[in-house]
């Protein structure tokens, strides 16, 4: 089984990549392959709206979202995190997670997915809820832990002293383990659930 980690961080070893590295301890005595893409720190342009990506199956613009979809398809279970700026996400990971959840074909149904944010004080639960849309838009499942995830922290690293935010990220990645597996092993019994053909409708009509 494999996770894919999203680091949405500008700084690569910062307080988000502190979160993600224990959640990432947990996985590998879990069996479980991980790999962490940095993203924060990268040029990444926003969605256009253009459509082409229905046509091409990929995005218009090949860059770190185009590389990152193979790697997205694969994996059994997705954790993005981010660090708070003005009570929301980082902007350069929403573009990201923006054209990656568009522009991919591919069903997303069952990956497990987990968000976690780091922050010095607060705009945690806010950032949190953000994140978590891209999931439940996309039949992903959402990992919980004991409490909201985020680990509070200022300069980097810092977040290791958070021991009950540290906690939460180890109880999170045994969380979403037992639910990976559990999931794959509720596919070879019975299979994912079925689909309707999807409704699209709007306010006028």
């Amino acid at each position: 089984m494999k996770v894919l980690m999203l680091n949405g961080s500008p700084h690569a070893q910062g307080n988000t990549y502190t979160a993600l590295h224990e959640m990432e301890l947990i996985f590998t005595a879990e069996g479980i392959e991980t790999e962490i893409v940095q993203i924060g720190n990268q040029a990444v342009r926003g969605c256009i709206g253009c459509g082409g990506c229905a046509k091409k199956g990929q995005c218009v613009f090949d860059d770190l979202v185009n590389e990152t979809a193979p790697k997205f398809a694969v994996c059994d279970g997705l954790v993005v995190g981010s660090p708070v700026y003005y009570a929301s996400a980082n902007a350069t990971l929403i573009a990201f997670l923006t054209r990656l959840f568009y522009s991919t074909p591919f069903d997303k149904t069952m990956k497990v997915g987990a968000s976690v944010v780091a922050a010095r004080r607060g705009g945690l639960s806010s950032t949190f809820d953000e994140l978590n849309k891209f999931f439940t838009i996309a039949g992903m499942p959402v990992a919980s832990s004991q409490y909201w995830n985020s680990v509070h922290g200022r300069t980097p690293g810092e977040a290791a002293q958070d021991a009950e935010g540290m906690q939460t990220m180890r109880t999170l990645a045994r969380n979403m383990a037992f639910l990976m597996k559990s999931i794959a092993l509720g596919k070879e019994a019975y299979g994912i659930p079925e689909k309707e053909p999807i409704q699209r409708t709007n306010f006028i009509r």
